[in-house]
């Protein structure tokens, strides 16, 4: 990574970790609230031990970083010969994370450029890898924000789960939408809208709307070079399956990942959660 301009994001981006080491990411952690017991994302909570807690129907909330935890990003990114800093991160529609990031940039030692992506998971990942790969290049703060916010435009996120009823509880998804998914036994697809989490069909099966996804993506992906994510929670055959048909069918496809996501997304979907990311290059 570029020595004067420095990459963070949050941990709901999901990168993998050889990704973050390589490129000089550091991604500043959410909060999962399991009862009483508050856990950073990626450190303190797994998506099994937060998947034990869904199925045992345990009271599970989620919180963003506080401005003090950006503010020591910062200063260790500037300690570390940073000139400038490029902050990425989640939806505003969704979290409070950006606000926090905002708050903390005022008072940073050097110029912080503050960025609502309007993403989540992966689409967030390949967004950081975008601005850190603009930096690594030479490039100045504004030109790793282009880089970043080109990626966001064209990146498209779409999401199965099992049942509305975690999007529901955690205030992401309208009521009336999640009852009627539950009254009508439907499977929902979902994608990012607006930096909003959206209904975008209702199909009847599990199996016909993991097809749908695959088409969806598919679709969107065409034939340009695209990276690709697929994220489950605890999910990983249906997962596998999908990332190896998807590798088959999008000839363009440059990189792939799998994995599941953190604590911080799965508290709000569910387990049986299943999600693409395309993200054209």
């Amino acid at each position: 990574m570029s020595r004067h301009v420095a990459i963070v994001t949050d941990s709901t981006a999901y990168l993998p970790p050889q990704a973050m080491e390589r490129h000089g990411i550091t991604a500043v952690p959410l909060t999962v609230v399991i009862g009483d017991e508050a856990l950073e994302e990626g450190t303190e909570i797994s998506a099994r031990a937060l998947t034990q807690a869904l199925q045992k129907r345990k009271p599970v909330t989620t919180s963003r970083p506080s401005p003090e935890d950006f503010a020591a990003a910062y200063r260790a990114a500037a300690g570390a010969g940073a000139t400038g800093i490029v902050s990425l991160h989640l939806s505003a529609e969704v979290s409070g994370t950006y606000d926090a990031a905002v708050l903390a940039a005022k008072d940073a030692s050097v110029p912080v450029r503050v960025v609502d992506t309007g993403m989540m998971g992966m689409a967030l990942g390949f967004c950081a890898l975008a601005a850190a790969e603009a930096a690594e290049a030479g490039g100045t703060p504004d030109e790793a924000v282009a880089a970043a916010e080109k990626r966001a435009t064209g990146t498209a996120a779409y999401f199965y789960v099992d049942t509305l009823e975690y999007l529901r509880r955690g205030g992401r998804i309208g009521a009336a939408q999640a009852l009627l998914g539950s009254a009508l036994a439907v499977k929902p697809l979902l994608e990012l809208d607006g930096g909003r989490i959206e209904l975008r069909e209702k199909v009847r099966t599990a199996s016909k709307a993991i097809a749908r996804l695959e088409e969806l993506a598919v679709e969107r992906a065409g034939t340009s070079p695209v990276d690709i994510a697929v994220h489950h929670l605890a999910a990983p055959d249906r997962a596998a399956a999908l990332a190896q048909r998807l590798c088959e069918r999008v000839p363009g496809v440059e990189e792939l990942h799998v994995s599941e996501v953190g604590a911080v997304i799965g508290a709000h979907t569910g387990p049986g959660l299943l999600a693409v990311v395309v993200s054209p290059r």
